[in-house]
């Protein structure tokens, strides 16, 4: 009896769906995805086994790095908040428009008095821009009342104590840690945080 043979063809699998499925969950990851904004200031910082993370809210972080100091803040309401004190503390005013940009930005390292030009700026135009840094000199120490607005801020926004992270570079020289530090102590900060980078245990 002779073997009947079967006609062979080709199996097709319909990818149609699992195409829009990766296509979505794509667009999503794209759409929900935040872009990291320049540091102002980019430090190498000394490295650390431990592996605290700095909290997302009530948080102030002092960045000292080639002799300047940048300051930045965490909440949009809190910031506003703190530069209207200061604008009060210095007679500087600032616009609605001026604060509503101030909430949003990044660490800022100028005077007060000259606060509206970095504001004016394009994201991309600030982290070129040549701060100078806050001032911190005992006859105009400006890091010292953003600190202090800051916690009063921080209080009437949120009812918390904000907390302080100090992100120095590596190669900085004590005596400009130190400094920033006694002005913490102070406002009575004794408790603060410092931002390391994360190496081997075995290194």
């Amino acid at each position: 009896m002779a073997n009947v043979k079967m006609s062979k063809k080709a199996a097709s699998i319909d990818m149609t769906a699992m195409c829009d499925v990766a296509f979505l969950l794509l667009t999503f990851f794209i759409l929900t995805a935040t872009a990291k904004l320049p540091e102002p200031l980019p430090v190498d910082t000394p490295a650390s086994t431990v592996q605290t993370k700095l909290p997302e809210t009530d948080l102030a972080t002092i960045t000292i790095g080639k002799g300047k100091v940048f300051y930045d803040l965490k909440g949009r309401e809190v910031r506003k908040r703190a530069l209207e004190l200061m604008g009060q503390k210095y007679g500087v005013k600032f616009t609605p428009e001026e604060m509503e940009k101030f909430a949003i930005m990044e660490g800022i390292g100028v005077p007060i008095e000259s606060l509206s030009s970095i504001i004016a700026m394009k994201a991309s135009d600030r982290s070129k821009a040549d701060q100078p840094g806050v001032p911190k000199d005992s006859l105009n120490n400006q890091l010292k009342e953003w600190i202090y607005n800051s916690r009063i801020a921080n209080i009437e926004i949120d009812q918390k104590e904000l907390q302080v992270a100090i992100k120095g570079d590596a190669k900085e020289e004590y005596p400009a840690i130190k400094k920033v530090m006694d002005i913490l102590q102070d406002q009575k900060i004794n408790s603060f945080s410092l931002v390391t980078g994360l190496r081997g245990k075995d290194f």
